[in-house]
């Protein structure tokens, strides 16, 4: 029997039956408004969809995110959605930009991933296409999505250390509303 070599062979008939969920975010309103190459790329993604073999009917944006941070502290109802659908057997696929895209909170990462696992569903980035239900792709996911949890964390402490780091030189500069506060 002759393989489609257009098609990769993870993604299956019972995959394009399903509809495949293109998950948009981004962490602030700044990045929306300025960083605008980002969220067109992962738009974009339909169009990997399509190429996979999804009709363009099963193909859905989750875009509700957009401004929100994926640290695990907000509410995120576009999130929410994305895990509802996966644990209804509804959707053949996961589309992210980046896994660690989808929750930057590696428990609720896990928990994502795990669903996908069980409802036979595929994760897909730029970088490949990931059957949760194989070890060896859970082992690479996984470990994508520590590495952005740390960035995250890296972020965060370069953050505070210039802030510390200028306070302790007296340069501490105050949003104009602080003087209201005074």
């Amino acid at each position: 029997m002759k393989q489609n070599l257009s098609v990769p062979s993870k993604v299956r008939a019972e995959h394009l039956n399903r509809e495949a969920l293109v998950y948009v975010r981004q962490s602030t309103m700044a990045q929306v408004r300025f960083n605008q190459e980002s969220t067109q790329r992962q738009y974009a993604l339909q169009e990997r969809a399509l190429s996979l073999g999804w009709p363009e009917e099963h193909i859905r944006v989750i875009d509700g995110d957009l401004g929100i941070s994926g640290s695990g502290r907000s509410k995120r109802p576009g999130f929410a959605q994305l895990v509802t659908s996966v644990s209804l057997g509804e959707v053949g696929a996961v589309f992210g930009l980046e896994i660690s895209r989808l929750a930057r909170s590696s428990a609720d990462l896990m928990k994502l991933l795990e669903l996908c696992g069980l409802f036979g569903t595929l994760v897909i980035d730029e970088d490949g296409i990931y059957d949760m239900s194989d070890f060896n792709d859970r082992l690479l996911i996984g470990l994508k999505g520590t590495m952005g949890e740390a960035e995250l964390h890296f972020l965060h402490a370069r953050m505070i250390g210039g802030k510390e780091n200028a306070a302790s030189r007296g340069r501490t500069a105050f949003p104009t509303s602080c003087w209201l506060y005074l």
